[in-house]
Formats: C-alpha cells, structure tokens, sequence
C-alpha cells in the first residue's frame, strides 16, 4: 500500500535529519580525533542515545563511531609517518 504524499515527506524529513546528524558527528571526529572521544560524548552532543547513534552511524558509514575513529587516528598516524611531523 502506498503512503499518502506527506507521509513520504515526514519520512523522508527524519531520514535527512539523522543523515544531518551522522554527518556532524562525522565532522566532529575527523576535527578532533586527536583528543579523548566516545560514543556518550558524541550521542550526547548529538542528542540521542548511545545505541540508536551507534547503529546509524553504522548504517550511515559502515562502521561504528568507535572504529571510524580508530581508522581517522591511524590514517594521521601513517600521514605522519609517511611525511614526518609538522610541528
């Protein structure tokens, strides 16, 4: 059965709003993957519990918050080792 025309608005607003949210918290871990970061902290400042943010993430990245950033830190860490330390 098909869904009346604003049904398929309102779900397609609250798909784009978490899309929006992953994305911040996203852009949050690529800026500061280099300080103390976990999933309370950022399902905090995203306003959403810690599970639903980790599963959308997921779904949204194919990783969850926690190995996104373990993967940003070794992606720097390589850079670095590649091209030396820029202090």
């Amino acid at each position: 059965m098909c869904r009346p025309g604003w049904a398929r608005a309102r779900v397609t607003a609250q798909r784009l709003n978490e899309f929006t949210r992953m994305r911040r918290v996203r852009d949050r871990i690529d800026r500061e993957y280099a300080r103390p970061l976990d999933v309370l902290e950022l399902a905090r400042d995203a306003d959403l519990p810690p599970r639903f943010l980790t599963r959308q993430f997921r779904r949204a990245y194919g990783a969850s918050p926690y190995d996104y950033l373990l993967t940003r830190r070794a992606e720097r860490a390589s850079t670095l080792r590649l091209h030396g330390t820029a202090s």
